[in-house]
C-alpha cells in the first residue's frame, strides 16, 4: 500500500468544459489549469455529470450513485444519515477533512460532524453579489430582468470583491499552512463561481478578449422537436431581442468569472508547493454541471434537459507522485461518479456500500485508454410528484429563477422525467409525456436537429434503448452491505 495522499477537491459551480484554454477556447484565461494539465495532470474532455443541477449532482458524485438509485432528484432531497458520503468515509478512515464553501449536499437540519473535522465559517465580513444583480436587472417587463447579467462589479479600494468564495479560498490557504503533519488531510472547496449572476471584478472582467469569444449555439428556429422546458424558459426569460454584442458581453463576463476561479485555484497550488506537500497531494478539479450562457438563447440551466452545455463538465485529475501520470487531454468517456472510486483506489478505502464509479487511475497512468462505452444523466419527475416540484423554494415571478422553476410547478409536461444516454457519436434522451430526442453528435454537435423520427437512425436508437435498459438493470437498486438478523 502506497502512502496515503492528501486530497484537494476544488469544485466550482456551473463551470462549462469549453471555458478552458487548453480545450481550445481562445478567449479563456485559465493558465493555472492549463499548466497543470501540461505537466502533471489529465484533463478529461468527455466528462459528464449525472444531473444538470447542484444538489442531485453533488449527491451523485459524493456517493457514486446515479440520482435514481435513492431518489436524489431535487435540490431539497439531500444525502441522508444512512447514506454513504465520500467525505464521511475519509473522515472515518483517519483523514482530517476541511470543508470550506457551499453545501447543497447535507440537509440543513443535520450536523456536519460526520462529514468533516472543520466546516469553515468566514472570519471576515463578505459582500453579496446578489445585491449588485438586483440593482442591475431593471424592471420586470424589461429584457434584463431574468438574464442574470451584471457585468463588471465594483471592488472599491480592495484587491478584489471579497465574497464567500474569496473568504473560503483564504480559509483553505491558512489551513494548508497549519495542516496536521501526522495525518492525511482532505480539503473540500466547493465554490459558488461561475454560477450566475454573471458578474466579476477587474482584473478578470477585462482579461477576456471579446473578439475571441466563440459564437454561442443559435436559438432553434423550430422548437417543436426540442423539450417543452426549453421553449417555456425561452419565452419566459424574454431575451429574444438581445443582440449578439450583448450575448458576447454576457459570455465574456462568464469567462472572466472562470478566469477568477483559475486564479484562486493557482493560489491553492502554490500554497501546497510552499508547504512541501504538492507532490504528495491528489488534486481534483471538476464542476457539478454547466451553464447555457446564451446557447439556444437561454441563460442558467434546467433540471431535466441534457445539452452538452449543461452536462459536459471539466474534470482534471493530478495524482500524487507515486503514480506515473501521462499528462495531457483524454477523450475517454467518464462520469462524475468515477470521482469517489478514484479516491478509494488512491487511499485503499473499501466502500461500505455498492456504488457504480470506476477508478480513473488506469487512464491517468496510461494503462488504459477506454473507460466507459456510454455516460448517463437524468432528471425531472412524474406527474403527481408534487414533493419533487421544489415548492419549498417559494419561487415567485420576482425571482430570477421563475422562468424555470415556475414551469416545474406546473403539470403540463415541461418537467417530465427523462434520462440521457450519450456515446461519443450519439445522444438519446427518453422522456415521459413528450417526444424523445436523438442527436447525431458527429453531424450535429450543437444538438439542433432532433432526428428521433429519422428512419435511417432507428437501428441506432434501438441499440441505445437496449443499453439504457441494461443501465437501469445494473443500477436499479443497492443492497445494504450489513444483513439483518432473522428471528
Amino acid at each position: 500500500m502506497k502512502k496515503r495522499p492528501h486530497i484537494v477537491i476544488f469544485n466550482p459551480d456551473q463551470f462549462r468544459v469549453d471555458a478552458l484554454g487548453h480545450l481550445g477556447n481562445e478567449a479563456a484565461v485559465t493558465p493555472n489549469l492549463d499548466r497543470l494539465v501540461e505537466t502533471d495532470a489529465v484533463s478529461f474532455q468527455n466528462a459528464f455529470c449525472q444531473n444538470p443541477v447542484c444538489t442531485p449532482s453533488r449527491c451523485s458524485f459524493m456517493s457514486g450513485w446515479y440520482p435514481h438509485v435513492r431518489g436524489h432528484r431535487t435540490i431539497f432531497h439531500m444525502l441522508q444519515d444512512d447514506e454513504r458520503v465520500l467525505l464521511r468515509d475519509l473522515k472515518e478512515d483517519g483523514y482530517f477533512v476541511f470543508w470550506a464553501g457551499k453545501n447543497d449536499l447535507v440537509p440543513a437540519e443535520n450536523s456536519f460532524d460526520k462529514y468533516c473535522n472543520v466546516k469553515y465559517q468566514p472570519k471576515r465580513q463578505v459582500r453579496k453579489i446578489w445585491k449588485a444583480f438586483e440593482k442591475a436587472r431593471g424592471e420586470i417587463t424589461g429584457d434584463n430582468y431574468y438574464s442574470f447579467y451584471v457585468g463588471k462589479i465594483d471592488k472599491g479600494e480592495a484587491d478584489h470583491f471579497h465574497d464567500d468564495d474569496w473568504e473560503n479560498v483564504y480559509g483553505a490557504l491558512e489551513f494548508i499552512k497549519i495542516a496536521p503533519k501526522d495525518q492525511p488531510f482532505c480539503i473540500y472547496l466547493p465554490l459558488v463561481y461561475p454560477h450566475p449572476p454573471y458578474a466579476v471584478e477587474d482584473p478578470w472582467y477585462s482579461m477576456i478578449d471579446r473578439n475571441k469569444v466563440p459564437d454561442r449555439i443559435p436559438t432553434p428556429v423550430d422548437w417543436s422537436k426540442k423539450p417543452k422546458m426549453l421553449k417555456g424558459i425561452y419565452e419566459r426569460q424574454n431575451l429574444q431581442n438581445w443582440t449578439e454584442d450583448r450575448w458576447k458581453e454576457l459570455q465574456a463576463t462568464y469567462l472572466g468569472m472562470c478566469a477568477r476561479v483559475d486564479h484562486q485555484f493557482g493560489l491553492i497550488i502554490q500554497a501546497l508547493k510552499d508547504a512541501g506537500v504538492y507532490d504528495d497531494t491528489a488534486i481534483f478539479f471538476f464542476s457539478d454541471h454547466g451553464d447555457f450562457t446564451g446557447d439556444y438563447g437561454l441563460v442558467e440551466k434546467t433540471q431535466n434537459t441534457f445539452e452538452d452545455s449543461l452536462t459536459n463538465v471539466p474534470f482534471i485529475f493530478k495524482p500524487p507522485k507515486d503514480y506515473p501520470v501521462k499528462p495531457g487531454i483524454s477523450d475517454a468517456l467518464v462520469e462524475l461518479i468515477d470521482f469517489p472510486a478514484t479516491v478509494e483506489a488512491l487511499t485503499g478505502i473499501v466502500p461500505k456500500h455498492t456504488h457504480f464509479g470506476k477508478s480513473l487511475l488506469p487512464l491517468v497512468t496510461g494503462e488504459k485508454t477506454d473507460h466507459r462505452d456510454a455516460v448517463f444523466c437524468e432528471g425531472g419527475r412524474l406527474f403527481g410528484e408534487t414533493h419533487c416540484m421544489e415548492l419549498e423554494a417559494n419561487i415567485t415571478p420576482q425571482s430570477p429563477y421563475w422562468p424555470r422553476v415556475g414551469l416545474q410547478y406546473q403539470e403540463t409536461g415541461e418537467h417530465t422525467k427523462a434520462v440521457m444516454i450519450r456515446t461519443k457519436e450519439y445522444k438519446y434522451v427518453m422522456r415521459l409525456y413528450e417526444q424523445d430526442e436523438f442527436y447525431d453528435l458527429v453531424k450535429d454537435p450543437q444538438e439542433l436537429n432532433n432526428e428521433i423520427d429519422n428512419p435511417e437512425y432507428q437501428h441506432i436508437i434501438l441499440s441505445l434503448k437496449e443499453r439504457l435498459l441494461r443501465f437501469f438493470l445494473e443500477t436499479g437498486d443497492v443492497v445494504p452491505h450489513k444483513p439483518n438478523k432473522r428471528s
